[in-house]
Order: structure tokens, then sequence, then C-alpha cells
């Protein structure tokens, strides 16, 4: 009995409390470390490509700041339109491969790579893609055939090699997995 009480005594205060708050007008907890023209301002600058510690420099708080910022405006995800060919990739498509072009997102390690060992297919390819800015990292966006990205894991296959280092057997692997998941 005096358990229901307690707890009645308890959703009472509660309630008390937060018609008091509604009344006052007020907001309990810490203030916004930026203020809503900044959080615009640190919006537009990021989609113009503005890096995330150069913004966190601006305006004074930590990077997380910023992320968390840019997340609740959906800044940093990625368009839709990115997933659409770029215009003039048709032309430096091979004229054999009629299967339609898939987005992808190429680890950065592989691109370089890639951009040394690759043949002219794929490095035209990777001219066309488009940075996109992950974490600490990046990768590259790639607008192509599914046979384009396989033939660029194939020329790669030396980063899944025993003696390539954890980061480059990594990098192998997930874009292995991106191409498989698209089939």
């Amino acid at each position: 009995m005096l358990a229901r009480v307690l707890e009645f005594q308890r959703d009472m205060i509660s309630e008390n409390t937060k018609e008091g708050v509604a009344a006052a007008d007020k907001t309990l907890g810490r203030p916004a470390a930026l203020a809503e023209k900044a959080v615009a301002g640190a919006v537009e600058s990021y989609g113009e490509g503005a890096a995330v510690k150069a913004l966190a420099r601006r305006y004074g708080v930590v990077p997380k700041t910023i992320r968390r910022v840019l997340d609740a405006a959906g800044a940093r995800e990625l368009p839709e339109q990115l997933d659409a060919a770029p215009a003039g990739l048709g032309d430096q498509q091979p004229a054999s491969v009629p299967n339609p072009a898939v987005a992808l997102d190429l680890p950065s390690l592989l691109a370089d790579h890639l951009h040394a060992a690759g043949d002219k297919t794929v490095r035209q390819a990777l001219a066309t893609g488009r940075t996109i800015r992950r974490g600490q990292g990046h990768s590259l966006r790639i607008t192509a055939p599914l046979e384009l990205h396989r033939t660029a894991l194939q020329q790669s296959a030396t980063l899944a090699a025993e003696t390539a280092g954890p980061a480059k057997r990594k990098a192998h692997r997930v874009y292995a997995t991106r191409i498989t998941a698209a089939e």
C-alpha cells in the first residue's frame, strides 16, 4: 500500500514540474552550444564543402557538436541525386556493357591503388567519381556498370593478399561486399 502512495506522489511531482516549466516558458537542461544562426551557417558551409574540423574551429566547439548539428539537419546524408549517373559518363563506358549504371562507394585506399595500377577504363571511371567524406576518411562514389566495378575489384586484388596491410585488406573486403550486395 505504501509503495502505491509513493508512486502516486512521484507522478504528481513529475506532473507539477512539467506544468511549472511549461507555464514559465523555460527549458530545462544545458543551453545549446550553437545559436540557430550559427547552426544554419554551419550547415550551409558544410554543404559548400567545408570540413567538420574547420567548422568546429570556426565556431569554437568540438567536432562532435558539429557532426550532431549536421546530422540533426540531415546535411551529412547523401542526396539521392548522387545515385544517378553523372553527365558524360555514357561516353566513357564501353559499348559492349549493357548493364545499367550502379553507384558504389570505392574506399580511398583502393582508389589510390587503381589510379596507379588500373587500366584506362577504370581510371576514366575514377575521374568521374565524386569524393564522399566518411568520418576521418573518404570514399569515391563511382556510378558505372557493375561489370566495371568487378573489373576494378579484380585489378585491386593485390590489396587482398596476406602481405598487404590490414586496412588495405579491409578496404578490398568492404568493396567486394558492396558489389555483392548490388548484384
